[in-house]
């Protein structure tokens, strides 16, 4: 997973709320073992019923060809736990969402792929939403993880909140292996006084080793 420390690009306003990860990456035009991800993005939302790219949409708008920052509303990833809604947004360039609400699977995913996720209250977002919004693509707005604040045209710096562990995971870019082996110290400290103490475990677990079908 590649370490992310900060974005600068454009930020695009997707403003609706309950947006769910079939509607970011449909599973029907999944059928491929290799599908094009980027294509993927958003497939049905972006076209009309002749299937031809509907200019009016915001993600078809020129200004907003090559987003870095989705903007978006509450409860954005609902429904299913389809990581390939994170791989779509990677593939068109998108590594943090900025939203009022991120439903906790997605959330997951986006941490686990290396895209920060930013939850920011109803007060506060309002007030970015019209600086992107003002914005029209035009201007790049600054996502810094390392000191937890996003900067861009149209007012001051807009501090955001993140756990210590998810912003570690994420600087260091740590899967759930590389978090675990953070901890392969106390790990061997551990395994090291089990076998002082309860021998017999080992033994059981060289015996089931040596079962057929293991």
């Amino acid at each position: 997973m590649q370490p992310f420390q900060s974005v600068t690009g454009v930020a695009v306003p997707l403003l609706q709320h309950d947006i769910n990860t079939d509607q970011i990456a449909p599973v029907p035009t999944q059928r491929s073992l290799k599908p094009d991800y980027r294509e993927l993005f958003f497939h049905r939302a972006r076209r009309g019923p002749d299937d031809a790219l509907d200019p009016a949409h915001v993600l078809n708008q020129p200004q907003y060809a090559n987003p870095s920052i989705l903007v978006t509303g509450r409860n954005f990833g609902c429904g299913s736990s389809r990581e390939g809604a994170v791989w779509t947004m990677m593939a068109v360039g998108i590594t943090c969402i900025i939203a009022r609400g991120i439903a906790d699977l997605y959330r997951e995913n986006c941490l686990l792929n290396g895209v920060l996720p930013i939850e920011l209250p109803d007060d506060v977002a309002a007030v970015f939403e019209r600086r992107v919004l003002d914005a029209k693509g035009a201007q790049p707005f600054t996502v810094d993880l390392r000191a937890k604040i996003i900067s861009g045209p149209g007012g001051p710096e807009t501090p955001f909140q993140i756990s210590d562990a998810d912003r570690m995971r994420l600087l260091e870019g740590l899967d759930d292996i590389g978090m675990s082996l953070k901890h392969q110290n106390e790990i061997a400290a551990w395994e090291q006084k089990m076998r002082a103490t309860s021998p017999w475990l080992q033994r059981a677990e060289r015996t089931a080793a040596k079962e057929p079908g293991r």
